[in-house]
């Protein structure tokens, strides 16, 4: 598969999971860890995305 399809979709799936850390955040206040996990998450599909664009050069 091509790498700029692979980080499209990579990046699509983090805004999806930015945007639900956001409304988990302020849906479910009283169970922070949940917050915790989609947010973890989103940032790991980030650090994935960064480094196949880093080298792939």
């Amino acid at each position: 598969m091509n790498p700029d399809k692979i980080r499209n979709i990579l990046n699509i799936l983090f805004l999806i999971l930015a945007a639900a850390s956001v409304i988990v955040y302020f849906v479910a206040k009283d169970d922070f860890k949940l917050f915790i996990y989609v947010c973890s998450a989103a940032i790991f599909v980030k650090i994935m995305e960064f480094f196949i664009r880093f080298t792939n050069r």
